[in-house]
């Protein structure tokens, strides 16, 4: 098969496409022809040589792919050959084929192209978990969304708006805050000109954000904490920032206040199932009514994943960029 590779680490020149064995099939796995696959920041510290993958999984990129079922394992039978899909994965979607565990694939509906469905399982799987598993956000609270034109971000507030809860987001220029507008959001934030803390205090007559959900890190805990409301919660899914973050011990405990740090990828194999079994029933309805739809960016060759890389390190993106089989 085909794989994008990156034979040692580097910038986004390191990455070139040659053919590389097929995956071996589990007797819990299936087999998935890629039809796309989800570009993610993780993507480019696993280049760079910062984010090695879990035990056991492909030394290959790539965390999220779509497609069509070409395999099977032996003890599979909850899909079959032909159906269209969409997966999270441990590793392994920057290749022609890709395996996912059979617990951790999602149907892609009739009416949804297949190509942009590579942008859902990563970003779904991921605000489901944090915001409304882990921080419990219910219809009536307000939360406050860091990179709201981000693919995370983008599906983030489409879930919140559906699922009834306010949405305040972050963005760095006027074109990202207008599609987070365009999205639902309605507290508007450009972080290059204006404090977080004091518009969302402002917007929410000083009560604060109920839950923040955020992948800038360092500095922005305290920053969160200060947006916070009582009883709130803040989700850290991210340290892009690099920065060493301060935590004001007697604000979060005046606050009644509770932080919580995630990784999706590395998480064992049964909790992801139960995350996706839980995206199942509840927010993937939305994508089959049409409610939730992948936003995309761009979409590139495998052959200029290169390009894809460099447009995600740029930050210029609105929403999700994939990269598909060279045809």
């Amino acid at each position: 098969m085909q794989a994008i590779t990156a034979p040692s680490p580097g910038d986004a020149s390191v990455l070139v496409v040659r053919e590389v064995a097929d995956p071996d099939v589990g007797s819990r796995q299936v087999l998935i022809a890629v039809a796309a696959a989800g570009v993610n920041r993780a993507d480019l510290s696993q280049r760079e040589g910062h984010y090695p993958p879990p035990a056991g999984a492909s030394p290959l990129l790539g965390l999220e792919v779509s497609g069509t079922v070409v395999g099977l394992g032996t003890d599979v039978t909850e899909w079959s050959i032909g159906d269209r899909v969409c997966a999270l994965l441990a590793g392994g979607g920057y290749a022609t084929l890709a395996v996912a565990d059979a617990g951790h694939v999602l149907p892609v509906p009739d009416d949804l192209d297949l190509v942009d469905a590579a942008g859902l399982p990563e970003t779904v799987a991921t605000t489901w978990s944090n915001v409304f598993m882990t921080a419990g956000i219910v219809a009536g609270e307000t939360l406050l969304v860091h990179g709201g034109s981000s693919g995370i971000g983008t599906t983030t507030i489409q879930l919140a708006i559906a699922m009834g809860i306010r949405v305040a987001t972050t963005a760095g220029s006027a074109e990202k805050l207008e599609a987070c507008r365009l999205l639902g959001a309605d507290i508007l934030i450009n972080y290059r000109d204006e404090d977080f803390v004091e518009r969302v205090l402002a917007e929410t007559d000083g009560r604060g954000a109920d839950v923040v959900f955020d992948a800038i890190g360092g500095a922005y805990v305290e920053r969160n904490l200060r947006a916070l409301a009582a009883h709130g919660r803040i989700v850290l899914i991210g340290d892009q920032s690099g920065e060493v973050g301060r935590l004001p011990v007697p604000l979060l405990m005046r606050k009644w206040a509770s932080i919580h740090g995630s990784m999706l990828r590395a998480r064992p194999s049964v909790e992801k199932t139960a995350i996706i079994a839980s995206v199942l029933e509840h927010a993937w309805p939305l994508v089959a009514d049409g409610r939730l739809v992948p936003v995309i960016d761009s979409r590139f060759a495998f052959s200029d994943a290169r390009l894809a890389h460099e447009r995600m390190a740029s930050s210029a993106h609105i929403g999700k960029i994939l990269l598909m089989p060279d045809r």
